[in-house]
């Protein structure tokens, strides 16, 4: 009698994509700034992760804007690993923007309007107030009807009576109909921990009370303890927003309730320029609330990747706004040694013209050695939940120098399907010699086009 199948269900919640560089944590230095050969994540290239931990330092200092920062070196050597790192030292408080040379050209939008959009992007701006709010457990919540104005049978709703009880005590308050709407929305019962803004009427709920816990934790609620000091307190709230979500909110015209704005919510309008007119208004404003005092301006860190794919328009534009008074920290990052400037005949050092060469600080990075080929390696095997025998990092330690880091790293995840078919746990040499025969990386590859050239159309 053959065996049962009976398979577990692996839980897909917890397990999270494994990306390229998911295994950087940060830029792994010491308190002295010195880099740790092996830390969060990087191994080796420790002269451009001590440049990049001063710039994390200037950047947190507020020193660094309108500076730009250009990490080159040959493929595969971590410069996009750099400037993750230097997003994750800086925390989730500093507005970080990626993107690529080549996302510039759209066919509905200008390449500097997508420029400047990114540039408003990595600029953050936190925003104190101090807001009157009511919080605490609801323990009662009726509304009060009276008969409609508009006549007929229907009744309409007057206001809302809503007791709220915290640690201290409890009142009693009378809230406008528009508020009940809200209340609906959230979908409010007696027992949850809710707060009313006194200004706006925005109402949050925050949980359930933890008193109406029971020991079977069968609902998703989430249960939050009750609300200590007064029901009517102060609170200074601190919110992030970028620039960019600024020009957004006041570039959508606020729709009504006619037909006409209705359809057009429907219907996905077209991506339309910001313009410059309202980007000026909103720099008011926010200068404003800078002098005033209420909101701090946070520079964040642009990253440009393939910063050659740009062309003269681009980087004219790019020299203006690296000198505007709200500029973030731009990080370039390119592969090309000389070459021509895209679109023209000019030939300059990376593919960027002299001119905002110029501007620019350089960090080099150099190509991995067969050591920190294999160490890194290991992490990726790590990362990837494999286990990998010394015989083998040692080889694939090997294929990373005659070939690249990166077509090492992905023999890593097919070897592991080798191994599993040949009924092993862990990957050997065996299998990596396996997958290598089946697998062409580059150099190879163009060698055979070469050989048989006559074969190929070309």
């Amino acid at each position: 009698m053959e065996k049962m199948k009976i398979e577990e269900v692996q839980s897909t919640t917890k397990k999270q994509r494994i990306a390229t560089h998911t295994h950087i944590k940060g830029l792994g230095l010491d308190a002295s700034g010195m880099a740790m050969p092996l830390a969060s994540g990087f191994v080796g290239q420790a002269e451009a992760r001590e440049a990049a931990g001063l710039v994390v330092d200037m950047i947190r200092q507020k020193r660094m804007a309108g500076r730009a920062l250009l990490l080159a070196g040959p493929p595969g050597t971590g410069k996009t690993a750099l400037a993750l790192g230097i997003c994750q030292e800086l925390g989730s408080k500093v507005p970080f923007c990626p993107m690529v040379g080549s996302e510039v050209y759209s066919s509905e939008v200008k390449k500097t309007e997508v420029l400047m959009e990114n540039f408003r992007r990595a600029i953050g701006l936190r925003i104190k107030e101090n807001k009157e709010v009511y919080e605490g457990e609801v323990t009662e919540l009726s509304p009060e009807e009276t008969e409609s104005v508009t006549g007929g049978y229907g009744k309409s709703i007057s206001h809302v009576i809503i007791g709220l009880k915290t640690v201290k005590g409890t009142k009693q308050l009378k809230l406008d109909p528009t508020i009940y709407d809200a209340l609906i929305k959230e979908k409010v019962a007696v027992g949850d921990v809710i707060y009313i803004e006194a200004n706006s009427g925005a109402v949050k709920r925050v949980g359930r009370s933890d008193a109406f816990a029971t020991e079977f934790d069968l609902e998703a609620e989430e249960y939050v303890p009750l609300p200590k000091g007064e029901v009517h307190k102060k609170k200074e709230i601190v919110q992030d927003v970028t620039l960019h979500d600024l020009d957004a909110a006041n570039a959508r015209p606020q729709g009504g309730q006619d037909i006409l704005s209705l359809m057009g919510q429907m219907m996905k309008p077209r991506k339309t320029e910001i313009t410059d007119k309202l980007r000026q208004e909103i720099n008011k404003v926010v200068n404003r609330y800078i002098d005033e005092g209420i909101a701090e301006l946070v520079p964040g860190v642009l990253f440009i990747d393939e910063v050659h794919m740009l062309d003269m328009e681009c980087f004219s534009y790019l020299n203006r706004a690296l000198e505007s008074s709200l500029s973030p920290i731009v990080i370039f990052a390119t592969n090309r040694g000389i070459c021509n400037v895209r679109g023209t005949d000019m030939t300059s050092p990376h593919g960027i013209p002299v001119d905002l060469l110029d501007r620019l600080v350089i960090i080099r990075t150099q190509i991995y050695g067969p050591a920190e080929m294999i160490q890194i390696i290991a992490i990726r095997a790590q990362v990837e939940e494999l286990v990998v025998d010394e015989e083998s990092l040692a080889y694939l330690g090997e294929i990373g120098q005659l070939t690249s880091l990166r077509h090492a790293v992905q023999l890593l995840s097919p070897a592991s399907v080798v191994a599993k078919m040949n009924g092993r746990d862990g990957i050997c040499k065996a299998d990596l010699e396996e997958v290598t025969s089946l697998y062409l990386d580059a150099k190879s590859s163009a060698k055979l086009l070469q050989e048989q050239q006559e074969k190929y159309i070309s």
